[in-house]
């Protein structure tokens, strides 16, 4: 019988599937590739398949195993032999200035592949990450060009910054918004001491981005796109207009509110009138291929978000290029390059949220051409006035990359030179159109919102940061003996300039604006400035391994940095490994695959101030008398600390990695403790040395992070085609200033007429709220007759706000505020699910915190009384008849901070929800097409929250995030896509 005569009745196929131990193995997936035929195997192993050809591919698969292609040829009898997929364990890992096997890394580092990045359809790629890292806070915006926060292990530094350093491709950068999600390869987070190896800019941990590389073979061609939407979510219901007005009789009862200037019968809903549901879409291709000499990576993406603002929009291109080209068999030439290009018109958010949220309900926005007059009644500017009058307009053009060459005379040595840039030019022109107060432009005249000339300013800065490193690699094993040790040096150098202007009365034609066109007089302005930052830095690492079970790691680091007198500091880090399942008493069991066991020690730095903290300057022009006349002169005004020095994090970790069950679970147990030294904060000094502020800033403090970290993951088929895998991490930490020596509390966090609302200070976390303690309302005359106050009894009636008299003087005043909270959460968490079946899958990630406060500051600024109020505390505010004993009857200018307005931030969301479907290849192969996979998703599409305001996940700096006062509002998105791979 020929081959070409075999049908599918003519070949039945069967075998036995086994592990290495020859052990059969029951549930092993045994399909025909391209299609949906298949079957699993017995509880012994055994398996029978009907195939239609010789040219049939059988597809061995199995959770923890490595999946087997076998073509059936002429047989007609398999047996495999299942190996155990240790794909996670010698995946290579980034670790700064190298690579290594996961299985062989001391430190605690965590790993997000680029291909679960490409499927969220956000800016950064750090949005994505959210909720599927430990220990590693990502806290997002919806406003369009925002660059989300990331706090590794908690804040550990108050003046001198909380951000990581991000690494791209050996790129050191403060800013990722250049990147096309869809080139990333992989992220590492460098969280422990193994980020030492960065020096000064580690402190705060460290982001490794490695973008895709092309590979030897066919050329690859892949476009990725989705297109959709964005909505805000979770806006706060405003009172209507019977509710504001009942208002108005208690908090402004000399207003006329029986015939107020209304020009409207109907609830004026501001939100609905600023804000909108904006489209958003993403398109990105490649090309990538090579030869046995070349490889080359080619992308081009355009990102636009229009935000959800009617006047926010921004829209990204960009442009990446990565070659390698080998000269020789001993050398290589590579480059990764980036252009960006930026175009956003942003909105000015203390205007325009502010102004929304106090607006009056009972005033129009607009009818026609002409605006409601809110300030006629005593309230805020009308919003869309506002945001329509402005225009602003920034341009962002970004280039980065680096050239490298590698020389590998023998193959265990490897000589690295490169040198990486990053370029930026920057334009930011804003126009602010004039308009009076009158019948023209309002629909009521009167009131205070005027701009009687158009007002033009521009910005133009550029900045550029050069990195020269030099590094030697001896990688090389012995025997049992494996060692790698690095030696090399790096150069940087960071120069940034600007000029400024502005000019009024510039022509309300777009084509017009520019300063040559305004008037110079009193209000207009010119300006230039610059810095100029160096380091030079020497680096040594080695890392040692005995039978591949016992493993070290050692480095230091050496960097001089122009920011301080002192020039040099030293950064050392060890770390120890031992792969406990290696060990001769682990190999009899069955239930662990690997477990290892891990510590490390370091020192990291943080030079994240300003590059003349430390300089004494001096001002001009200053008159003083001499000889009986004025002249002159110049006088040093300010007082500073000249042996200013970084801070140092001195960090410990240990911790547990393993996976058992047969491959099936793992998971990661870590526990550490970090703590800051010689931090920056202000000690008070006497005014009598002439410094304006009173306070000089120098090394004086302390704070320290302590905390667990836990992750696990579960993966496994459950029947043929069908795997799934469910995963979570958990963060607790606490943190704390444990140290301020004779300096001064730092306060910060203003919330309009309240003041300062978070103070610093030894024994509390970083940014707590420092409050009044309101424990109820004053329900009659006699309860305030025998109580003490805030402020003039006279001024005090039932229904007003009761506080705790803490020191008790009688007196409620400034020393009787209390600690109540801060807005970093005692926990943390991330879970994420996928499914897969039959060409269909499904991921869901849930992303939430506890033990944090909110201090809704919002709903505390409240400068005019005739400000509107949130439509749950109209229902709930104290009234004759009707008492509370929660809200009080008003909020006024004159009510101070307190814990009424502290609320809890904990909070769990719905992170992402995607639904996708690939298209077989069967089906492909007949428009020559490789991969293609269809889907729909939703981020943000669900929160589960106690604080009553927009969101309680608030960007900030580290001394006064936690308040809601100017937020954009969070976004909820749905979107459709589509991969493509030729």
């Amino acid at each position: 019988m020929k081959v070409a005569d075999i049908t599918v009745a003519d070949i039945t196929v069967s075998g036995k599937v086994v592990d290495a131990q020859g052990g059969g193995l029951p549930g092993v997936s045994i399909s025909i590739k391209g299609t949906t035929r298949g079957t699993t195997s017995n509880v012994d192993g055994t398996f029978q398949l009907s195939v239609t050809g010789p040219e049939d591919v059988l597809v061995f698969s199995f959770i923890g195993y490595t999946t087997q292609e076998v073509v059936v040829g002429t047989q007609t009898v398999l047996n495999i032999t299942m190996a155990e997929d240790n794909q996670t364990l010698n995946e290579v890992v980034v670790v700064g200035y190298g690579t290594q096997r996961k299985r062989d890394v001391t430190g605690s580092i965590a790993r997000v592949q680029g291909d679960d990045i490409i499927k969220y359809p956000v800016q950064t790629p750090t949005q994505a990450i959210q909720s599927k890292m430990a220990g590693v806070q990502i806290i997002a915006s919806g406003q369009p060009n925002s660059q989300p926060q990331i706090r590794v292990r908690g804040t550990g530094s108050a003046l001198a910054g909380v951000n990581p350093l991000y690494v791209v491709d050996g790129v050191l950068t403060d800013d990722i918004r250049n990147i096309n999600n869809t080139d990333i390869l992989s992220i590492e987070v460098l969280k422990d001491a193994s980020a030492a190896i960065y020096g000064v800019r580690a402190a705060n941990g460290v982001v490794i981005i490695t973008t895709r590389k092309g590979k030897s073979g066919a050329t690859q061609v892949r476009y990725d796109a989705n297109i959709g939407f964005r909505q805000a979510s979770n806006l706060v219901q405003m009172a209507n207009r019977d509710q504001y007005i009942s208002y108005l009789r208690d908090a402004a009862p000399n207003q006329n509110v029986s015939n107020p200037p209304l020009t409207t019968d109907q609830t004026v809903n501001w939100y609905d009138l600023v804000l909108r549901n904006a489209p958003q879409s993403s398109h990105n291709i490649s090309i990538s291929g090579g030869g046995e000499r070349n490889t080359f990576f080619i992308s081009g993406g355009y990102f636009t978000d229009y935000g959800v603002v009617n006047t926010n929009d921004f829209k990204r291109l960009t442009f990446r290029a990565n070659n390698e080209v080998k000269i020789s068999n001993k050398l290589t030439f590579s480059n990764q390059l980036s252009f960006s290009r930026g175009n956003e018109r942003p909105v000015e958010l203390g205007d325009t949220y502010r102004s929304v949220y106090r607006a009056s309900p009972i005033v129009p926005g607009k009818v026609g051409e002409k605006y409601g007059n809110l300030s006629a009644f005593g309230n805020v500017g009308n919003p869309l006035l506002g945001i329509e009058s402005r225009n602003q307009r920034i341009l962002n053009n970004r280039f980065q990359g680096n050239v490298a060459l590698d020389y590998k005379p023998v193959e265990w040595l490897r000589l690295h030179s490169g040198f990486n840039t990053d370029l930026v030019f920057n334009r930011d022109r804003t126009y602010l159109r004039s308009f009076e107060n009158d019948a023209n432009t309002f629909i009521t005249a009167g009131g205070n919102q005027r701009r009687q000339n158009s007002q033009l300013s521009l910005t133009e800065n550029k900045s550029l940061r050069y990195i020269f490193d030099n590094t030697v690699t001896f990688d090389k094993t012995f025997g049992k003996h494996g060692v790698t040790f690095l030696v090399g040096s790096v150069t940087e150098q960071f120069t940034s300039d600007f000029i400024s202007g502005s000019r009024i009365n510039v022509p309300n034609n777009p084509n017009q604006w520019y300063l040559g066109l305004g008037n110079p007089d009193q209000q207009s302005s010119n300006n230039s400035g610059g810095d100029l930052q160096t380091r030079q830095s020497f680096v040594s690492r080695i890392n040692y391994s005995l039978n591949d079970r016992y493993l070290l790691n050692a480095s230091i680091r050496a960097d001089g940095s122009s920011k301080f007198r002192e020039r040099w500091g030293y950064f050392p880090t060890v770390g120890i490994g031992w792969v406990i399942s290696e060990e001769n008493f682990m190999k009899s069991q069955s239930l662990f695959n690997f477990m290892k066991l891990r510590g490390s020690w370091g020192i990291l730095g943080n030079d994240n101030i300003e590059s003349s903290a430390y300089i004494l300057t001096a001002a001009v022009n200053i008159p003083y008398f001499f000889n009986n006349g004025q002249t002159l002169g110049t006088a040093i005004q300010d007082i500073k600390d000249q042996q200013l020095k970084w801070e140092r994090t001195e960090q410990i970790d240990a911790g547990l990695e393993f996976v058992m069950l047969g491959n099936k679970l793992s998971g990661e147990i870590d526990y550490y403790s970090k703590t800051t030294r010689d931090a920056l904060a202000y000690r008070i000094i006497p005014a009598i040395f002439g410094d304006p502020d009173n306070q000089l800033l120098t090394n004086i403090a302390s704070f320290r992070n302590r905390g667990f970290e836990f992750s696990l993951n579960w993966k496994d088929e459950i029947k043929k085609g069908f795997t799934y895998s469910i995963g979570g991490n958990l963060t607790l930490n606490k943190n704390e200033l444990v140290g301020l020596n004779g300096g001064q509390a730092l306060l910060a966090g203003s919330v309009g007429q309240q003041g300062l609302v978070t103070r610093t200070d030894n024994g509390q976390p970083v940014g707590s709220f420092y409050v009044l303690n309101a424990i109820g309302i004053f329900q009659n005359q006699a309860e305030i007759d025998a109580s003490p106050v805030f402020g003039t009894r006279a001024n005090v009636r039932p229904g007003d706000l009761k506080y705790q008299d803490i020191n008790n003087d009688g007196v409620i005043n400034t020393d009787d505020r209390i600690y109540a909270g801060s807005y970093q959460p005692k926990l943390y968490y991330g879970i994420n699910l996928s499914l897969s079946y039959l060409g269909f899958d499904l991921a869901a990630d849930v992303y939430g915190n506890a033990g944090n406060k909110i201090y809704n500051g919002k709903k505390a600024f409240r400068f005019e009384n005739t400000d509107n109020i949130e439509a749950a505390y109209a229902d709930a505010r104290w009234q004759q008849d009707r008492p509370s004993q929660t809200d009080p009857r008003i909020i006024t200018s004159a009510t101070p901070a307190s814990t009424y307005f502290v609320e809890s931030g904990s909070f769990v969301r719905l992170n992402n929800l995607t639904l996708g479907y690939t298209v077989p290849s069967s089906v492909l192969s007949k428009v020559k097409i490789q991969t293609a996979r269809l889907y729909v998703t939703s981020q943000n599409l669900f929160t589960a929250k106690k604080f009553s305001g927009f969101s309680p996940e608030l960007q900030g700096g580290p001394l006064e995030s936690g308040i809601e006062l100017n937020a954009y509002p969070t976004t909820r998105t749905f979107a459709v896509g589509l991969n493509l791979g030729f």
